[in-house]
């Protein structure tokens, strides 16, 4: 997810301001519904392994950075469903400048977060590969 976000805040919101009034509607929409058909798989695996490291941790894996990553993924989805899903509705019924620069400049809050998780992931990973 950490590629996706990013792909997203550095590519994707920006040129949403490119498309054009006359259609933008019906290309929100699109987007929103296609987008949910990507991200909405990868997202339900992470949140589910996301619970199973804070209830089975590996051996490796300290409890404490295992709920850390859950606790920075409840933020993703929080942000999400109470900032950033609400400007697709609004851009959904046509495009509006300030909402999609609300959208672009919140989105940085989870483009953080998933950074960060991601690092976090990383760290984990490590502590449970054999040494050499």
């Amino acid at each position: 997810m950490v590629g996706v976000i990013w792909f997203v805040q550095v590519v994707h919101y920006p040129l949403f301001g490119r498309v054009g009034t006359e259609g933008f509607a019906g290309y929100s929409t699109a987007h929103s519904r296609l987008t949910g058909f990507v991200v909405g798989p990868p997202m339900l695996v992470e949140a589910a392994t996301a619970v199973v490291l804070v209830i089975r941790p590996p051996q490796g894996v300290s409890p404490s950075l295992a709920l850390i990553g859950l606790a920075l993924l409840g933020a993703i989805w929080l942000s999400t469903a109470f900032l950033q899903s609400p400007q697709h509705g609004v851009l959904g019924q046509g495009f509006r400048p300030a909402s999609h620069r609300f959208l672009v400049r919140t989105n940085w809050i989870r483009t953080a977060l998933w950074t960060v998780r991601g690092l976090l992931v990383l760290w984990m990973t490590a502590g449970i590969l054999p040494q050499a």
